[in-house]
This record gives C-alpha cells, sequence and structure tokens, in this order.
C-alpha cells in the first residue's frame, strides 16, 4: 500500500513546463504556506492579505539578494485547488531564476512535492473524487477537441454525478434490506421485491451503456491502433496516402515496395487515428521484407481496427479468405487479453478498373454474377471464417473514391453504436473493470429474486455492487490505487 502524504508538510513545485519562457509558475501548498511566502516575499506580506489576491514585490534571499521581480497570488484554505492555503510566485521564465526560488522556498521549510501531489492533495482534502482527479490528466494531455471536451465534463462531475445517482438509489433499498434483517422473527417486508427488481434492471442497463462507452473513452485517452494490412501491391500505401490526403508513403507498381511499418496520426471527428502502413503479407526469401512481414503481424495483433485492403483486379476470392482467415485467427487470439474487441474491416481496392464490383459477393461467393476470375475453385465458406467483417467497403485509393464513406466508417467503428459523445463516458480500464464488478454483483441480485434467496445473501450482493461503485469515485478502498493513478502526473499538478 502507498504511503499517503504528510498533509502537515508544506509543499513546492514549478507548475509551468521546464524551460525558458515569458513566464514561470512556482506554486506553493500546505499549513505553512503563508508564512513561507512571508519569509521571502518583499512586499504587502501573503499572510495578511484576503484570498484570491495578487501583489507585485521581490524574492529576496537569505542575504537579502533579489532573485525576481515577482507576483505573489494567495488562495487561502479551504478555498484553494488543494483546499489548503496556497500561494503562488508569477516568476519571470529563466530556468534559473525558477530553479533559485525553489532551493529558496525548500530551505525555508518546504518539501519538494512528488508528481501529482496537488492534486492527490485536493482529493484527500475532498475537493475533487477520484474521477475528478482523473479528468485532470486527461485534461492535460487532450490532444483533440473531443478529448478535452469528455475531460472537461468528467472534471465538471458528469460522470461522478451518473455514478452518485445509481449508488444513492441503491443504498435505498440496501437500506431497507438490511432494515429487514433486524425484523427477520417478525418476517416483516419493507423492500418491495417487484420494485428492488425494476431498480437493478434500470441500473444494469445504464451500467450496459456505461461499459459501451469505455470504447469511445479509450479512443479519446489513447487513440485507435489502425493498421493496414494485405497482399504486396494491392493499394495499402496509396490508401494511407489517400486518408491523410497527402504523399506519405512511397507508392510504386513494384511488390515489396514498403518494408517496414509507416505511422500517421489523423483526427477523424475529434478522436486520433494512429494509422499504420504495413509491409504485403507474403511468404519471402527477402530477410528485411521478412522482418517487414513480421512486423506487420505484429501490429495485426495489437490493432483496436484492421484494414484489409485487396485488389479485386487481381485477387480471387478464395485468396482473400485465405488471407481473412489467418488475420481474423491473429485478432481473436489477440482479443483474449483485451477488454475491447478489435474489429476488421475489409476494403475493396481499385473499383475504378471494375465498376462493375458489388461488395455483396464477398460474404455471398454463391451469387451467380460473380465473374469467373474471382470465383476460383477451392473458395471457403465464409460462414468458417474467424471473424467476420465489421464492414466491406468498395473504394478507389488512386481515385479517392469512397474515402470519406470509409472515414465515416472508420468512426463508427471506433466509438460503438448508440454512443454520443455528449454522454457520461467510462475513460479509463479502471472504471471499466469497477463498472464490470458491479453489474455482475447485480446480476447476482436478480438471480436471487428470482430464486427466492434469502435476505442476508441479497444483502451481501448489495453491499458489493456498492463497494465497486464506490472504488470509481474514491469513496470506498482505493488506498492501493492512489499512488498508480497520481504518480502519472506531471510534478506541479
Amino acid at each position: 500500500m502507498p504511503v499517503l502524504p504528510d498533509l502537515t508538510e508544506t509543499i513546492v513545485a514549478i507548475a509551468t513546463p521546464p524551460g525558458k519562457g515569458a513566464i514561470a509558475v512556482v506554486r506553493l501548498s500546505g499549513p505553512q504556506a503563508l508564512a513561507i511566502a512571508d519569509a521571502v516575499f518583499r512586499g504587502k506580506r501573503p499572510s495578511e492579505q484576503p484570498s484570491h489576491t495578487v501583489r507585485v514585490g521581490r524574492i529576496q534571499d537569505e542575504e537579502g539578494h533579489i532573485l525576481d521581480e515577482a507576483v505573489v497570488t494567495v488562495f487561502r484554505a479551504p478555498r484553494s485547488y488543494t483546499g489548503e492555503d496556497v500561494v503562488e510566485f508569477s516568476l519571470h521564465g529563466s530556468p534559473y531564476v525558477q530553479q533559485a526560488v525553489v532551493e529558496l522556498l525548500l530551505r525555508r521549510g518546504a518539501r519538494l512535492a512528488t508528481p501529482g501531489e496537488f492534486t492527490l492533495r485536493a482529493f484527500l482534502n475532498g475537493k475533487i473524487d477520484l474521477t475528478q482527479a482523473e479528468a485532470v490528466a486527461d485534461l492535460i494531455s487532450s490532444q483533440t477537441s473531443a478529448a478535452h471536451a469528455a475531460a472537461i465534463r468528467q472534471l465538471r462531475g458528469g460522470f461522478k454525478s451518473d455514478i452518485a445517482h445509481l449508488r444513492d438509489e441503491l443504498i435505498h433499498f440496501a437500506s431497507l434490506i438490511e432494515l429487514e434483517l433486524d425484523f427477520v422473527e417478525e418476517d416483516v417486508e419493507f423492500a418491495n421485491r417487484t420494485q428492488l427488481q425494476a431498480l437493478i434492471e434500470k441500473i444494469r442497463a445504464r451500467i450496459a451503456a456505461l461499459l459501451r462507452s469505455f470504447q469511445l473513452g479509450n479512443a479519446l485517452r489513447h487513440g485507435v491502433s489502425t493498421v493496414i494490412a494485405g497482399r504486396p501491391n494491392v493499394g495499402k500505401s496509396t490508401l494511407l496516402n489517400a486518408l491523410l490526403n497527402e504523399e506519405r508513403a512511397i507508392v510504386s507498381d513494384i511488390a515489396g515496395t514498403t518494408r517496414d511499418t509507416i505511422e500517421e496520426v489523423i483526427n477523424l471527428g475529434g478522436i486520433p487515428f494512429r494509422l499504420t502502413d504495413t509491409a504485403g503479407l507474403r511468404e519471402t526469401q527477402d530477410v528485411i521484407e521478412a522482418i517487414g512481414v513480421r512486423r506487420a503481424l505484429e501490429k495485426i495483433e495489437q490493432a483496436a481496427i484492421v484494414l484489409y485492403v485487396w485488389d479485386i483486379t487481381e485477387t480471387s476470392l478464395p485468396e482473400v479468405y485465405s488471407d481473412l482467415s489467418a488475420i481474423g485467427t491473429l485478432i481473436t487470439y489477440a482479443a483474449q487479453n483485451s477488454t475491447i474487441p478489435s474489429s476488421l474491416i475489409v476494403v475493396c481496392n481499385k473499383i475504378d478498373q471494375s465498376p462493375h464490383f458489388q461488395s455483396r459477393w464477398l460474404l455471398q461467393p454463391d451469387d451467380p454474377d460473380i465473374p469467373p476470375f474471382l470465383r476460383a475453385s477451392g473458395a471457403l465458406n465464409p460462414a468458417t471464417l474467424p471473424l467476420l467483417p465489421a464492414a466491406v467497403i468498395p473504394i478507389s485509393a488512386k481515385e479517392q473514391v469512397n474515402i470519406q464513406h470509409l472515414k465515416e466508417v472508420l468512426l463508427e467503428t471506433a466509438i460503438g453504436k448508440g454512443v454520443n459523445l455528449e454522454d457520461a463516458i467510462a475513460i479509463n480500464t479502471r472504471h471499466y473493470e469497477a463498472l464490470r464488478r458491479t453489474d455482475e454483483a447485480l446480476a447476482d441480485v436478480q438471480a436471487g429474486l428470482e430464486k427466492g434467496i434469502s435476505n442476508e445473501w441479497i444483502a451481501q450482493d448489495i453491499r458489493r455492487a456498492l463497494y465497486h461503485l464506490g472504488e470509481i469515485t474514491g469513496e470506498v478502498g482505493v488506498e492501493d490505487i492512489l499512488g498508480n493513478i497520481f504518480s502519472r502526473f506531471c510534478i506541479g499538478k
């Protein structure tokens, strides 16, 4: 279990990014913050100032040397970020000045803050709950408008409110069940079982929606790993260029041009997609190309979305099925260790050269309209594939045909159906796991009610559900994870 900070100590850290800039902020928080500020600031004493006031003065060391002309802002407890007395020094952005002021404050009795300790103190002092603390880190790291909006909603308590509402409703019935246990000999019933069953169903439906939203939350935090895979010379690099709308990858008629992975990021609907162009999948005697093929297979295993590209003018359906079988097996195996299943999208390229091609042929190999060269003998039944495609999209990467539609399908596949960016979203794996365990406990409550088991067991399962809901906001059982959460923050936050 991590050692929680000693709140009797006063901490200090630089709160702005390292390096040279116009200004830098040094933050001081704790019971001695005002006294330490008085000792180094020459101007109107910070300890004599009301909260949320700003003063200009000089910072001097023990020998009277002026380190800087500075602006000092006072935030008195509990009306501060940490809930403690906080003093912020706005300095000129010289790295030397920043370090000199921090060292002076350390000599005057402060301690250097650990990563995330200011936000940890805000949590421990009841200023924010754990979901809001995590939202601070998400807000700092947000790189798109959607990620920023989701972090802001969580920071303002959107997710917290959803969980608190569910928990309050469940607590009401839990208290009635517990009350019945005190009157077990009188056989008194305080909790209406029909209403409790309806409540459990309603809560489980809301939890199911939050669990589905994790796919979107994960995409907002980490981006969507999207791998472009397929045989050599089918247009993978051309597709990468088309999605990026720039000539990023070398395009050539020579098979095997791409021998290593090429990675770029595009923003679709506020979601970052990490696109990876890979070497063509084939057996080769070329040592360098073989390394590229091996890396392509590794990327497929790690991907959230695999875009399998095939040339409809050159590749037969049996060959496509063979590729899809191998890729599907890789994806299915990797999914065993993932909370979010990977998706497969089949991209039928070069429809400009075969305008009569129908995407339905891929999953309907008995269609009489399929041209002979596609209908080569030995075709597999699509139903035997380990993973059926989430979508089959005909395109022309070269002529930019259907590229916008492909982007729309990518976005829908990444965020899941029925999920709204404006709704509360389960942002991280910790939330997902706690919600999943809550749902398991509620499923046990439902089963117990249907079987008519004793109140003691039902009460125990309800308590278990409440415990896991409380884990999300930090109301119960989180001491062992605090160090892991706040160690990822930057120092000064």
